[in-house]
């Protein structure tokens, strides 16, 4: 029995759900029952936990809980209404509903608990067990880590908490209340305080772990500004008063930044950059000494960020004290445009933390694997995780061929027009098929700042004979030229940026775009209805090419992905023969 947690009975906590003991295996057993009990108890236990876990018994579901994203788990409100007093109050209003449908967000009101984690406290709620840690879901994608105190383990155990708690499921928040103080030592600092936030919201229930908590932040190199950015300010100023207690005199530590340095944070939160031009025209202080650029990457909006990396006034390498790059702050927070925006700047994807850390290792230590190896639907965007992570590592290559994206554009000569042409209909394909990693590139670009060129406008070569109707921008007067030469250069921008960072998109952009007559399809003019016919079923052979190329390209990163990982299998959650199981 020493390989075992086993908790108290459930009557020692007021409000609890009815159950013995639990293990920290997957079994229940009783200390004081006898053989023939501990048999029947099990069997009761997999009955109810199949009931739970298996499509089958989801017709006889009558209500469910769905999580942020839609993603419903259903119920038995019978089951949960006798195992836990909150479901009891909460379903007794939902009785004359057939199927009744609740919101986790509505149920745990200060705190997101994901699909995960709630499958894991209703899970325990069915068949009073509690298993280890789902590898699955708590396994990042960094190789090296092993996985017991990394952010996506921490972030499991955290939601398991709140929920537990929410939930009034007292003795399973004590359970993981020691699961998170047996780890905290191995946790990241800027990761507990995550930890820390949850502990307080659980209040009582949770004050060993919240004291843990404010222990090590005390004595960690965490500003004062981060901690206020997370942290209720009744915290905040007791790990300063701790700190000062202790004689840290690191002013970065126990107080908050002079009033200048506070003026400047002001105006990147309310995404002022002109006003920011006119605090630094005071001399008070400059961006790096105020580290206003490692402010903006971790709180600002992604585009006054932006803005702010074009004023050239801030060093992109520049280290905070902790020793902390902006790529390293931005690594943290996990926006691709902000990372894309620093290295086309000149941020050195090869520096390191003070504990040996790049800005890749950093993001593959946050990411769950589950996503990371997760294929994207055509045309949905990819998940902001991967895309930082496949910026970062290619980043870290040399820069991809350089010259035309592809034979059609070597084709499209100088001339100004046909050129323009092929940039819109690439970028605007680019945005069908790769919406996030378009909307990155264009956005650093500014291509939302310029005048769209239109493809009606567009008279290909070989319509001699059809009415013209464009504008020669090799002939047009200056004024137009010079309005369609910015959205030449924002769109050329736009296409090297995606063969720089999403070079497997290039590709794919590339087979399609050298289709000899892609931009044919575009103009109608007076064509006869033979030759409309003939340009719908080139249409209709162009799409299954779209659809092969983007097909192959995701079996081929999904392969690359799976042997880059330690595993031999992409982790995730999902149904086998009709169970709800954790695969991993």
């Amino acid at each position: 029995m020493d390989n075992r947690a086993a908790l108290s009975d459930s009557n020692d906590f007021s409000g609890s759900s009815s159950i013995c003991c639990v293990a920290a295996t997957t079994e229940s057993l009783c200390s004081d029952a006898s053989p023939p009990d501990v048999s029947a108890l099990r069997r009761l236990s997999e009955n109810l936990e199949l009931a739970f876990e298996s499509s089958e018994f989801d017709y006889f579901a009558d209500a469910k809980i769905v999580v942020a994203g839609g993603r419903a788990v259903p119920v038995h409100r019978c089951i949960l209404a006798a195992r836990s007093a909150f479901f009891k109050s909460v379903l007794a209003g939902a009785r004359k509903e057939k199927e009744a449908t609740f919101e986790m967000k509505e149920l745990g009101k200060e705190f997101d608990v994901g699909y995960d984690s709630l499958v894991a406290v209703l899970g325990y709620l069915y068949s009073g067990r509690v298993g280890p840690l789902p590898k699955s879901v708590c396994a990042c994608v960094d190789e090296d880590c092993c996985h017991s105190a990394c952010k996506p383990a921490v972030d499991f155990m955290v939601e398991v908490l709140y929920a537990s708690f929410a939930f009034q499921i007292s003795e399973l928040v004590a359970l993981y209340q020691r699961r998170l103080i047996d780890i905290l030592d191995k946790v990241a600092p800027d990761d507990i305080i995550g930890v820390l936030s949850v502990a307080n919201l659980c209040s009582k229930s949770c004050e060993r772990l919240l004291a843990r908590c404010i222990e090590i932040i005390v004595k960690s190199d965490v500003d004062v500004v981060t901690l206020e950015k997370a942290l209720p300010q009744e915290i905040v100023q007791q790990i300063i008063d701790s700190r000062l207690e202790f004689g840290c005199i690191d002013p970065q530590s126990t107080s908050s930044p002079d009033k200048h340095v506070k003026r400047i944070y002001r105006a990147l939160d309310s995404d002022d950059v002109e006003l920011l031009r006119m605090l630094l025209k005071e001399g008070h202080t400059t961006l790096d000494d105020a580290y206003a650029l490692h402010y903006a990457v971790a709180f600002a909006d992604a585009k006054t960020t932006t803005e702010l990396l074009d004023l050239g006034l801030a060093d992109v390498n520049h280290r905070n004290h902790r020793g902390y790059t902006v790529l390293h702050i931005a690594a943290m927070r996990k926006e691709p445009k902000i990372i894309v925006s620093l290295l086309t700047k000149g941020a050195r994807p090869a520096d390191v933390t003070p504990d040996h850390r790049n800005a890749l290792q950093i993001a593959k230590r946050l990411t769950r694997a589950v996503d990371y190896h997760k294929s994207t639907e055509e045309g949905k965007p990819s998940p902001k995780d991967q895309l930082c992570i496949e910026v970062l590592e290619q980043a870290e290559r040399p820069d991809p061929l350089i010259g035309e994206a592809s034979v059609s554009l070597a084709m499209a000569g100088d001339e100004l027009r046909m050129r323009l042409l092929y940039l819109e209909n690439r970028v605007g394909l680019a945005k069908l098929i790769f919406p996030m990693e378009a909307k990155v590139a264009m956005d650093i670009a500014q291509v939302d700042g310029t005048s769209e060129f239109t493809l009606t406008a567009i008279r290909p070569r070989n319509l001699a004979d059809t009415q013209r109707k464009t504008v020669d921008l090799n002939d047009a007067p200056f004024r137009i030229k010079e309005e369609y030469l910015n959205r030449l250069r924002a769109l050329s921008k736009t296409v090297e940026l995606g063969k720089r960072f999403f070079p497997r998109c290039s590709e794919v952009l590339n087979k399609i775009m050298d289709a000899d007559d892609l931009s044919d399809l575009a103009y109608l003019g007076n064509d006869t209805a033979e030759e409309r016919n003939l340009k719908k079923r080139r249409y209709m052979e162009l799409q299954d090419l779209l659809s092969k190329a983007f097909n192959e390209d995701k079996e081929e990163h999904d392969k690359s992905r799976i042997s880059s990982s330690s595993s031999s299998t992409s982790p995730g959650i999902g149904r086998t023969n009709g169970k709800r199981v954790w695969k991993g």
